[in-house]
């Protein structure tokens, strides 16, 4: 029973530590650009905004 308990507990450990190394990845391959491409939208909209308002002055 001791033997059993000590892979249960390890095989729970990895399994954990599998799940959360996926989601990290999948969050430094996938959300992170999203995220940069739309915050680079929002910066290149703003820039946009200030130069037709320079413009008409």
């Amino acid at each position: 029973m001791k033997h059993f308990a000590k892979g249960f507990l390890f095989g729970s450990v990895a399994t954990l530590g599998a799940v959360a190394g996926a989601v990290l990845s999948f969050k430094k391959k996938i959300v992170e650009p999203i995220e940069d491409q739309e915050q680079r939208f929002e910066d290149n909209r703003k820039k946009a905004a200030r130069k037709s308002r320079s413009a008409h002055n």
